[in-house]
């Protein structure tokens, strides 16, 4: 017999909850294969087995919180059943087998329903719909592929009127005065931020400042660049690479900003690993872009569109959210006009970007014109950084994207 054991998954974590079974009591494992999906407070993590054999027992259900170190499987080894694929067959093309896509498809706690009828559907949405018991038969989707998605689940479930075809109402459904309400229970990963971002209110003297930018400059610059860009770097010339660039120089000039509180001393940090926050499902995570005044736009571009396709696809790894000196976030790509971003602690700084604008702007005394302006905001921890330091590092910002050939010279 051979236990499954949940691993040590970083420093700062020592629990997890289970996302997915990937495999069921019965089903063939090879050493190497992946049985099941953790979520844990910032990524989710697929355990494999490190024997081959077969599923003997699980000791934990999909939802339970589990810890590093316990034993959630028993895997009885052995060889793989006849009826089995070839161990060589599974092993070049695991999410194809017939065997692996029926066993993934099944929760351990799911009724027996042939897997042939069962829509495909992410971890994320059948997770939901068993929290609010629908029938994810019933889902409509407009994914090309047919996949349910949290969100389609989630706007099935506020439709009005509409439950899933079932025996009995929802368990999460209640009413309230008469009021129908939905009660859901908060991912490991929402209550995470929550937590966090109450911890960072109640903790640091957070300030927020503010300035605005012309950004004709940065969008006409782009927009002479941007096919040759696309064709030298494959990869798209956005933004972020500008900001990200002006964030290093004014961290540089202001190096208080990029620094840290310990205890009763202060850590400047000397290296410029700036995190980009990234919107998903499942909520906002800040994956870290290194060493970024050591790169050129396009090796920044390219490393933010890499970790942002990484998130939504949940596949993050621990290190790429792990050290970084100052964040970035940008609600203009949701339409927000002004914010006060919340610290990402330990971090003593963050920038908010927000949407772009035309405003009518006063060029001189006698003339007005409509200008592309966006509203951007500094939030910093009062207690080593002053108003002075923080006006200044905005305004270093605001004066190189206006004028962005200078952030050539900034390398």
């Amino acid at each position: 017999m051979a236990q499954i054991k949940v691993p040590e998954l970083a420093e700062s974590i020592t629990e997890g909850s289970i996302a997915q079974w990937l495999k069921q009591p019965g089903d063939y494992v090879e050493k190497g294969e992946y049985i099941v999906e953790l979520e844990t407070d910032k990524v989710n993590v697929e355990v494999i087995s490190e024997e081959s054999g077969v599923i003997k027992e699980l000791m934990a259900a999909e939802g339970d919180t589990v810890e590093v170190g316990q034993v959630i499987a028993v895997v009885e080894e052995g060889a793989a059943p006849s009826a089995i694929p070839a161990p060589t067959v599974q092993a070049e093309a695991p999410k194809e087998a017939p065997k692996q896509e029926e066993v993934k498809s099944q929760p351990v706690e799911s009724k027996e329903v042939d897997s042939k009828d069962r829509p495909i559907a992410s971890p994320a949405a059948r997770k939901m719909a068993r929290e609010k018991g629908i029938d994810l038969s019933s889902v409509p989707t407009v994914d090309p592929l047919g996949r349910v998605r949290k969100q389609d689940v989630q706007s099935f479930a506020n439709q009005p009127k509409q439950t899933a075809p079932s025996a009995s109402p929802a368990p999460a459904s209640k009413q309230v005065d008469s009021k129908p309400v939905v009660r859901e229970k908060m991912s490991r990963r929402r209550q995470t931020i929550a937590k966090r971002l109450l911890e960072v209110k109640q903790t640091t003297a957070m300030l927020t400042t503010f300035n605005e930018i012309d950004m004709t400059a940065v969008m006409d610059l782009r927009k002479r660049k941007k096919e040759k860009f696309l064709e030298d770097h494959d990869v798209r010339l956005g933004f972020m690479s500008f900001f990200t660039k002006a964030v290093v120089a004014g961290l540089k000039k202001y190096p208080y900003v990029n620094a840290e509180i310990q205890d009763n001393e202060v850590l400047l940090k000397k290296f410029y690993d700036i995190g980009v926050a990234v919107s998903t499902n499942d909520g906002l995570v800040v994956p870290v872009v290194r060493d970024c005044d050591r790169k050129n736009f396009a090796e920044i571009e390219s490393d933010i569109m890499d970790l942002a396709l990484k998130a939504r696809n949940n596949k993050l790894a621990l290190s790429d959210l792990q050290g970084g000196t100052f964040t970035i976030t940008n609600g203009g790509v949701f339409g927000s006009l002004l914010s006060t971003p919340i610290l990402n602690g330990p971090q003593v700084g963050i920038l908010g970007m927000h949407t772009i604008q035309l405003r009518p702007v006063a060029i001189d005394k006698d003339r007005m014109e409509n200008r592309p302006m966006m509203y951007i905001a500094l939030s910093y921890d009062h207690r080593i950084i002053d108003g002075k330091e923080a006006v200044g590092f905005l305004k270093t910002v605001k004066e190189l994207l206006e004028n962005p050939e200078d952030l050539l010279l900034e390398g």
